[in-house]
């Protein structure tokens, strides 16, 4: 019986396909109002991102190790929302949904990358508030450029070498159930759905990839604030309080808009049944609202941000009244 099955499995084509079929968006009434949205979304989230990031290179006072961590924050939500809207919008609005199978696997990579980008950025800056708070006498000797240059390498390097072999082990599968990919784009999960042969470790990835690169960075975010809420409570003045509290409320901000509708989509689709469209469209505002409001929230609601943009915008006009002397 063992030697039948093993020629049996001997005998089995390994399936590439040449293009994978994108199906997200197909049953969705009215879709087109959807792409109109996103469009605008993408726009507005370019122009916000590409504001911070000027904002911080021009404004001498926000080059600091907080403002590294910003910039770097600003630089993946906009390539993040670059590889995910522009892709998405070709392909249902003007209907390109085949997909080479190269092109598939570096659309699946650049994705998950940029998004696990903004999940470990987050984590770094709850450690700048933690360092601040909880130790303010040496923050600026642990908290130092050099340390942070340092950290985001070391975040980068890990992302691209963690999401390039869980995108490499989808090459060793046999793709042979079908080429519609039930998605908006080249999505892990539903890709590997599709191989005939086995997908154990894709799974098992997929799982790694969401507690390690999710989950865990949102405990330790909640842990650090829970030490930073002890430290604000040993606070005597309520002044000095108040105003260590509003340096966390903008993180605060950035980290409820990431987290909270990605677990609460994933805990809902575990749960309950979520029909297909509901899940596609949940998943794609959870990926595409959060870069769009991370600068804005920064602009807002922090007051190093606002002085710097005053400053400059001073600055400028002075200039151009020299000019006009001239």
């Amino acid at each position: 019986m063992s030697s039948t099955q093993s020629n049996s499995s001997a005998n089995v084509t390994f399936v590439r396909p040449a293009t994978f079929f994108i199906n997200g968006f197909s049953n969705v009434p009215h879709v087109k109002y959807y792409y109109v949205f996103l469009s605008l979304v993408y726009v507005v989230t370019v122009l916000g991102n590409s504001f911070i990031m000027c904002i911080i290179y021009l404004a001498r006072r926000l080059h600091t190790a907080k403002y590294i961590v910003v910039f770097n924050l600003a630089i993946s939500d906009l390539c993040g929302s670059s590889a995910l809207v522009p892709k998405l919008i070709d392909t249902f609005l003007f209907e390109h949904q085949e997909i080479s199978y190269e092109a598939c696997l570096a659309n699946m990579f650049f994705v998950f990358h940029f998004m696990n980008l903004q999940s470990l950025t987050l984590l770094v800056l709850a450690y700048d508030r933690l360092v601040a708070i909880c130790f303010p006498l040496r923050y600026h000797a642990i908290v130092t450029k050099t340390a942070m240059f340092l950290t985001i390498g070391v975040m980068w390097s890990f992302s691209v070498t963690f999401i390039a072999l869980m995108v490499s082990l989808i090459t060793r599968l046999s793709i042979c159930r079908s080429i519609v990919v039930n998605s908006y784009f080249c999505d892990h999960g539903p890709i590997y759905r599709l191989a005939c042969n086995d997908s154990a470790i894709n799974i098992i990835m997929a799982n790694i990839c969401f507690g390690l690169l999710v989950c865990m960075p949102l405990i330790l975010i909640i842990s650090s604030y829970f030490c930073i809420a002890l430290a604000l409570l040993k606070i005597a003045h309520g002044a000095e309080r108040n105003k260590a509290m509003k340096t966390c409320t903008s993180h605060l901000m950035l980290v409820a808009i990431f987290y909270v509708p990605l677990l609460g989509t994933n805990i809902a689709a575990l749960t309950t049944f979520i029909h297909p469209n509901a899940r596609i469209i949940n998943n794609s505002l959870t990926q595409i609202i959060p870069p769009m409001l991370n600068p804005i929230i920064y602009t807002l609601k922090t007051e190093e941000v606002m002085q710097s943009i005053k400053q400059l915008y001073k600055r400028s006009k002075v200039n151009i009244k020299v000019k006009c002397k001239e």
